[in-house]
């Protein structure tokens, strides 16, 4: 069907209510963005505030990641439960409790305790925002709103460590969460207008899995913190999986008619590509992001704030190729896009494998410019592809098990990029830069494996039946 105006084909336009949506999505899901990067830099005042040391200082963020993976799995099935509006208001309203709570802490054990709640509600959210906009948009537009989802998430790194520094430095660190409160204040009442009701698929009827819930949310969180720990972590580990076996196990017997994630999606071969290549992702992707701001601090001496304008090139180049990489995407399928996605990271990441003590600024900006563009015409097209051939009742359970998937991937991948860098710096003693150089090639090694994943991404959109 052709536009008789412009002459241009009625299914290449964005309907404009889906544009609309996306808007309040991404209203909504910049708040826990934000805030996940502003606190990074608030972390030295809350040591001499509350007189902690680092490692009880370092909960702040294991207590927020920790309560995130406890309550992703069960996100899809409340949806489905009690309707996608009420969930998303439930989690932005859980995020905006807890940031005032965070606000007013009087203690440590306090902070930590009211981060565990906005991590509830900023668990929810990105999951929540990604299945309302791929549930309302057509297969063969899901690229560009995928984009969409995407913006938040490059604003974040530039915004979040510049204004959080702003913030601390001037008003002091409470306000890093009570500036939380308009943000979600005004989600709020844009969601009540523009996200439609919507009735649950099981009309409230579906019955949650508590056996699942009781399996899978303690294992994703010890293997979080297991990956995480300095100490007992294979312990952890082990009974992490132990328990996420178990729950494969129940959600794959006949009587669990509806298991809170599904294994059985992964047999579905877009959906599994989409997974690994979100879970390698995490350590070769987005490796930049964890080890680029500790060389420039450690090695080159920057503070947070100059760390957060160096690394601003990346979320700029991102930002350029989002609204082109959606295009791209709905035109072509995602796995040429993902390919070549793929090639320009490695060849951003090459110049960080040769860094030393003295490489120039301006060299490394150029680079995170190209490895920007190279996460965009990654992440959007993985996103959509995930979906590819699914039923719209699939996508809730879907979307929970690809943050779960994201969620762990980003732990591994912590952890491994600590114990490389760990193990490089003890060998470059009084090199420190080599260690990094070193680091970054095991980035670029995992960079290049995602390939295999990305060979077996859908080269279009399974077409819908009319």
């Amino acid at each position: 069907m052709t536009n008789t105006t412009t002459g241009t084909p009625a299914s290449d336009r964005l309907d404009p209510a889906v544009l609309k949506l996306g808007a309040v999505i991404a209203i909504g899901s910049i708040t826990a963005m934000l805030d996940m990067t502003m606190v990074t830099v608030a972390l030295a005042d809350l040591t001499r505030t509350f007189g902690a040391s680092v490692t009880t200082v370092q909960w702040v963020g294991t207590a927020y990641l920790l309560a995130i993976a406890t309550v992703i799995p069960a996100t899809g099935r409340l949806a489905e439960r009690f309707g996608i509006r009420a969930m998303w208001m439930f989690s932005l309203g859980a995020f905006l409790a807890g940031s005032v709570l965070c606000g007013a802490a009087w203690s440590m054990a306090s902070l930590i305790a009211f981060r565990v709640l906005q991590g509830i509600g900023g668990g929810m959210i990105v999951p929540l925002g990604m299945t309302i906009l791929a549930q309302a948009a057509r297969p063969e537009q899901r690229g560009r709103v995928m984009g969409i989802v995407a913006v938040p998430g490059q604003i974040a790194p530039i915004a979040g460590p510049m204004f959080g520094g702003l913030l601390v430095g001037t008003v002091g660190w409470r306000w890093i969460f009570y500036v939380n409160v308009p943000i979600c204040l005004a989600a709020l009442l844009l969601a009540r207008r523009g996200i439609p009701a919507g009735a649950p698929h099981r009309q409230g009827g579906g019955r949650l899995d508590t056996i699942g819930l009781a399996l899978l949310s303690p294992a994703l969180a010890l293997i979080v913190y297991g990956l995480s720990a300095r100490t007992a972590r294979l312990p952890l580990l082990a009974t992490g999986a132990a328990l996420l076996i178990a729950f494969i196990v129940h959600a794959l017997r006949r009587q669990t008619a509806a298991p809170l994630l599904d294994p059985r999606l992964f047999t579905h071969r877009p959906f599994a590509a989409a997974s690994a290549l979100n879970f390698l992702s995490r350590l070769s992707i987005f490796g930049v992001m964890i080890l680029l701001p500790l060389y420039y601090q450690q090695v080159r001496g920057h503070s947070p704030l100059t760390t957060g304008l160096l690394l601003a090139p990346q979320s700029l180049g991102t930002m350029l190729a989002l609204p082109y990489v959606g295009k791209l995407t709905d035109r072509i399928g995602a796995r040429p896009v993902v390919l070549t996605g793929i090639a320009i990271t490695a060849l951003g990441t090459l110049a960080f494998t040769r860094v030393d003590a003295h490489t120039g600024d301006a060299a490394l900006g150029v680079s995170l410019l190209v490895f920007g563009i190279g996460v965009a015409a990654v992440a959007v097209p993985v996103s959509a592809a995930a979906y590819d051939g699914l039923p719209p009742t699939a996508i809730p359970g879907a979307t929970s098990a690809i943050t779960t998937v994201q969620t762990i991937g980003a732990s591994f991948g912590a952890a491994v990029l600590a114990a490389i860098l760990q193990s490089r710096e003890a060998h470059h003693v009084d090199a420190p830069a080599h260690a990094f150089a070193d680091t970054f090639r095991w980035v670029l090694a995992a960079t290049l494996l995602t390939l295999i994943p990305a060979l077996l991404l859908p080269l279009r959109h399974k077409a819908k039946p009319h």
